[in-house]
């Protein structure tokens, strides 16, 4: 299965060309940018061919990806586990095809013979697998599938793991599960219970190797992903080593990131229990009330900015004026100030990484998610970036979209800035 493709002919909406399908295609999440609003940036940018391109919030490595196809250097940073392997994945394009498509037919071989002898086997999921994922979100049979084929990919997959577990990642979601995505993350009504596992995950490995042939040329270019949380784990990457930023942070809104993600990470054994759920999420930008946690203080960072600080006293006022008293509802004013204190902290850190003159180019959505009240998240943004010496050379809006709260028209913006050393 491949995802919505948009046509260049028709309005935005955010989804891939056709001929942007090759790697790209490996594994997205609905809501991930498209390769050409990349290329744009790119051409926008005038980079030079030695430059290096930093995406801070890389999610599942377009930027890289896209930056790898042009010839240029990349790093990215991501704190989702299964996220970050997929990424790295797609990346890695200096591998043995020939071993790789040798060793899937016979992991496929092995897979077969072990889920004929289970057939007539009433197995049920372990306990822990159930209480993590979403209800309904897979038939316990193919579950039981998926953990065959993986334990197999584990045994035999050689140095191929992650190109394999990609491959088995993309389909958990898309050709297996029963979620749906609206974007929010659903369970649809007409439920799959027979599809040919093995199969279709052996499919999904081939058209990646012919992938990997179509962009040979470039799999030397140097490309690596982090995993981390961009608002304080930026030492890995040297100083005054970035030429350009292309990214797009999550949004101050109620989305719950890790759900989109959660049967694949559960399924592929990157999360245990809620512990490591728990984990997970805490190296997250606070961007909904499902993440925030006693001893959060990325609002500090923020703590002089008038702006935030009136959106976030406004929203509360607006709270207590409809007499909304759930714990979540309590916490939207919470989120505003942990996450453009969390933005700000990372726009800090960032700094000393970027080369004189560095061009950075932040994708951004307004949201209405909390009582309506409108969050310009670009504009506030802006302003945090100046206070921070950053130069905003401009705010282009890449589309709209309906708000799924107001049915008013948001935009999704592209900040530009420019790092100049010094600048105060």
């Amino acid at each position: 299965m491949s995802y919505v493709i948009q046509k260049k002919s028709k309005i935005e909406l955010n989804r891939l060309y056709e001929e942007d399908k090759s790697i790209h295609d490996w594994y997205r999440f609905v809501l991930s940018y498209p390769p050409h609003l990349i290329r744009s940036c790119i051409n926008k940018f005038n980079l030079s061919p030695q430059a290096t391109v930093l995406d801070p919030f890389c999610g599942t490595g377009t930027t890289l990806v896209e930056a790898k196809k042009l010839g240029y250097k990349s790093i990215g940073v991501e704190a989702n586990p299964v996220v970050h392997m997929c990424a790295s994945a797609k990346i890695n394009w200096d591998l043995n095809i020939y071993k790789i498509k040798k060793i899937s037919q016979h992991i496929a071989i092995v897979a077969i013979e072990e889920i004929e002898k289970n057939k007539n086997i009433l197995n049920y999921p372990n306990e822990h697998i159930l209480k993590l994922i979403i209800k309904d979100s897979m038939n316990f049979d193919l579950i039981n599938q998926v953990l065959i084929l993986l334990s197999i990919i584990e045994k035999y997959g050689d140095n191929y793991c992650d190109f394999y577990k990609t491959a088995l990642a993309k389909h958990i979601v898309f050709s297996f599960s029963n979620l749906k995505f609206g974007p929010e993350v659903g369970v649809s009504k007409k439920k799959k219970e027979n599809v040919n596992i093995v199969k279709t995950w052996l499919e999904q490995v081939m058209l990646m190797c012919d992938d990997l042939i179509l962009h040979i040329k470039n799999k030397n270019i140097s490309s690596s992903v982090i995993l981390g949380d961009s608002r304080n784990q930026l030492s890995f990457i040297k100083n005054n080593s970035i030429d350009a930023v292309i990214t797009s942070p999550p949004y101050p809104n109620e989305k719950d990131y890790s759900r989109a993600t959660r049967l694949e990470s559960v399924l592929l054994g990157f999360i245990k229990n809620k512990e490591n759920l728990r984990d997970v999420k805490h190296n997250f930008l606070r961007s909904n009330t499902r993440n925030i946690y006693k001893g959060d203080d990325d609002f500090t960072w923020i703590e002089d900015n008038i702006d935030v600080r009136e959106l976030a006293d406004a929203i509360e006022k607006k709270r207590i004026e409809l007499g909304k008293t759930s714990g979540f509802e309590k916490l939207y004013y919470k989120v505003v100030l942990l996450y453009f204190g969390g933005m700000a902290k990372h726009l800090y850190e960032l700094r000393p990484k970027l080369k004189n003159g560095a061009q950075l180019a932040y994708v951004v959505g307004d949201q209405a998610s909390y009582f309506r009240i409108p969050i310009k998240t670009s504009k506030l943004l802006k302003n945090i970036a100046e206070n921070l010496g950053y130069r905003v050379v401009g705010c282009d809006v890449f589309r709209t979209r309906l708000s799924t709260i107001t049915k008013e028209k948001l935009n999704e913006d592209i900040l530009f800035l420019e790092y100049v050393n010094g600048r105060q």
